[in-house]
């Protein structure tokens, strides 16, 4: 079995989100990966929204497949869950407050 490179686990990750949240081609660039760490077997990709403080945290194995049950972490409270968002594509700021209300509950 082939390593996973920390670029190659960033992209799958990021592919893996977007397919998730069935973001458009023209709205993935709202995206980027942030840091990639390897850690034994897989690694763990930290994905954000450029200018926001939101980030999710996708593992990636060695097998090059994504685990579905990643993590969100955001500093906002539900109720203000999408208080900052009117910068963004209407698509973007719906995944946003969606993640942090879930993510706060």
């Amino acid at each position: 079995m082939q390593v996973v490179s920390p670029l190659s686990a960033g992209q799958l990750a990021l592919e893996f989100l977007m397919n998730e949240w069935n973001v458009s081609e023209m709205d993935q660039e709202w995206f980027s990966v942030l840091n990639t760490k390897s850690i034994a077997t897989s690694s763990i990709v930290e994905i954000g929204v450029e200018g926001y403080p939101d980030r999710w945290f996708i593992q990636v194995y060695d097998t090059h497949e994504c685990d579905p049950s990643y993590t969100f972490h955001t500093p906002f409270k539900a109720m203000d869950s999408n208080t900052d968002l009117q910068e963004l594509p209407e698509s973007i700021a719906q995944i946003l407050a969606s993640e942090r209300i879930a993510g706060c509950s």
